[in-house]
């Protein structure tokens, strides 16, 4: 690890200020940051510590919704007693993720800038668009089991490891932010995770010394909320796929259904046409077949991963069928 200064911001829009300095990066449970810096894959020269700026309430909104200050740990997130009640899928994809260690460090703003996960990128000695611009991507032709099969481009595979980012995607969250100049933006979580494309570096829509503030989820939406996580062991892994899903159903018949997936993409994936379809269809294996295939539209394996295309069949009608037999 290379050596860097340390602050402690006094405010959100100091802290956004702040990062704007050369070499500097904003830190609070430094889950992933820290881990990054030891592998000298993040060298930031100056740290500004956010831990104190009080954005760690959760807080109901006066619509019904919660907003969730960026400091609120995963393990507090997960335990609240109207996530638990409201907004169950977020709180089982936040037990599904990590371990409990970590989830007890972990923020609500940290979990959703996680950078994305490859073998290749943690590996200094080999090429990574994402570490290096124009360096080449050796997960194309490598070992690529958990990489993406949707959404990727020829610049990168890399799949987005968040599980909480998943639920919030099928929530409908939203981002608000501060800049240096105490400006504040709401995002829409569909829109705040970016695709490789050409610039795999770029991974969210933030702007240079730009702070996230808060998540705000919207009313509770009915339904029945499932999470489920395929993954290579009972804890502590990344998915290899996972489903966050949540439907209203009666009499076998499907009111409204919404499905966000994790494991497959470079950000949460989620297909709103998909979810649309199903509105009055039967809730059968024909229904979920219809919405698997248009969830993988140009979904490709890179070979080793070939498996998550059927795995992806599989856990979907999984999932849809848990939250339809309540």
């Amino acid at each position: 690890m290379k050596a860097f200064s340390y602050e402690r911001a006094g405010t959100p829009a100091q802290a956004a200020a702040a990062a704007l300095k050369p070499g500097a990066k904003l830190i609070a449970g430094g889950t992933n940051l820290l881990d990054l810096m030891k592998l000298q894959i993040e060298t930031p020269a100056h740290l500004v510590d956010i831990n104190r700026l009080g954005l760690d309430t959760i807080e109901t909104l006066s619509n019904g919704g919660l907003r969730i200050g960026a400091m609120v740990r995963n393990s507090d997130l997960a335990a609240d007693a109207r996530v638990r009640r409201d907004y169950a899928v977020l709180s089982r994809a936040l037990l599904a993720g990590a371990s409990g260690q970590l989830r007890n460090k972990a923020t609500t703003g940290g979990n959703l800038l996680q950078r994305t996960r490859c073998y290749y990128f943690y590996d200094t000695s080999k090429p990574c668009n994402k570490r290096q611009p124009g360096a080449g991507c050796a997960a194309m032709q490598g070992y690529n089991r958990i990489h993406a099969i949707v959404g990727t481009s020829d610049q990168c595979i890399a799949t987005h490891p968040s599980d909480m980012a998943v639920a919030m995607r099928v929530l409908d969250a939203e981002i608000e932010t501060v800049s240096a100049t105490g400006n504040r933006r709401v995002i829409p979580i569909a829109d705040f995770h970016r695709l490789p494309g050409d610039m795999p570096h770029v991974e969210t829509s933030l702007m240079p010394g730009e702070m996230i503030t808060s998540v705000t989820l919207p009313p509770p939406v009915p339904g029945r909320h499932v999470y489920r996580k395929v993954r290579d062991r009972a804890s502590y892994a990344f998915a290899l796929v996972s489903v966050a899903a949540i439907v209203d159903s009666s009499g076998g018949r499907i009111r409204s259904a919404r499905m966000a997936f994790g494991g497959l993409a470079h950000k949460p994936w989620r297909v709103e046409a998909a979810e649309t379809a199903l509105a009055g269809a039967s809730a059968d294996e024909a229904s979920w077949s219809r919405t698997a295939d248009a969830v993988l539209a140009g979904a490709r394996g890179f070979g080793h991963n070939d498996f998550k295309i059927p795995l992806l069949r599989r856990t979907l009608a999984a999932a849809a069928n848990e939250a339809v037999s309540a």
